[in-house]
């Protein structure tokens, strides 16, 4: 059995982090969707660790081999924790690259026998962030294109209050 975990701070889960997710299913048995507690994160999440935790449960509930768990502590140690064999991020653009390559070195240094596999984003969703999506809803855009329903809705209950 193989394992991967995705993680990410889904603030709020996308299309774009669902399809990642979607891909990863064929070729892992088992996949673990990270939500990073992230408290220190820019200005904090928009939503809680709870909230997002239901929105990416809500996101994946069609997929049978998916889980999602909250984690509070390095990556490397929750992969390790929930006994998965990969890690599994998306890159959309050079600049993610720039990033997740730094990031993954440095887990690879933490625990070689981890590995880190990149998924390249659908080019559908290729521009598309949790930040963008939020400043999108803020000012009463249309998101459908980009997020669930859930989401959606959660969006604007809590822009508009």
């Amino acid at each position: 059995m193989t394992r991967a975990v995705i993680p990410g701070t889904y603030d709020p889960i996308t299309l774009g982090h669902l399809d990642i997710i979607e891909r990863a299913t064929h070729v892992f048995s088992s996949v673990v969707v990270g939500v990073a507690d992230s408290p220190n994160k820019r200005s904090g999440p928009l939503f809680t660790l709870a909230e997002r935790i239901e929105l990416a449960q809500d996101a994946v509930s069609h997929l049978a081999n998916v889980e999602v768990m909250a984690f509070d502590k390095l990556l490397v140690d929750f992969a390790c924790q929930v006994e998965a064999d990969a890690i599994v991020k998306g890159l959309r653009a050079v600049t993610d690259f720039d990033s997740e390559f730094q990031q993954s070195s440095i887990n690879y240094r933490l625990n070689p026998k981890l590995e880190t596999i990149f998924i390249m984003a659908n080019p559908r969703y290729m521009f598309l962030s949790s930040s963008m999506v939020k400043e999108i809803a803020s000012m009463h855009g249309d998101i459908s294109h980009w997020v669930t329903p859930l989401v959606q809705s959660e969006l604007s209950k809590r822009l508009d209050s």
